[in-house]
Order: structure tokens, then sequence, then C-alpha cells
């Protein structure tokens, strides 16, 4: 599975890690993925999102599900 947002595309970006001997190695940095509940088109479905879409509102939260409390 891709680590890519769903909603702005971002993925991994590519370095080096680089030690005190100026040794380089390649490393990557993967974006904050989430999984959530999403509207999209009003259906409820599951996308991979990056926290940076979360806190700009790019995406809209699905509500919570209400469960069934049985009343006695």
């Amino acid at each position: 599975m891709a680590r890519v947002c769903d909603i702005c595309g971002k993925g991994p970006k590519f370095g080096h890690h680089v030690s005190h001997a100026n040794n380089k190695t390649n490393r990557r940095w993967y974006p904050n993925l989430q999984r959530i509940r999403a509207l999209v088109d009003g259906e409820v479905k599951r996308l991979r999102v990056c926290t940076q879409c979360i806190k700009s509102n790019r995406v809209v939260k699905a509500p919570r599900r209400r469960t069934a409390v049985a009343s006695s």
C-alpha cells in the first residue's frame, strides 16, 4: 500500500542520514498519515489522509456512529 495522502497526494521525501564522520546513507521521511472516516460525495469512506489536510479542513470527517443502547 502506498504511503500517499488521498487528498493532497503528499508522499515520502528522500534524503540522507549523515553521520558525524559525514558518511551518507539513504533514508526516507514519511508523511503523518491517519486512517479516517470521511464524507466523500455524501458517502462515508475510509481514507488515508495526512494530518495537514485534517487540520486545514480539506477533508470532512463523517459523524460518529450511534450505537443502540438497550434500555431496561
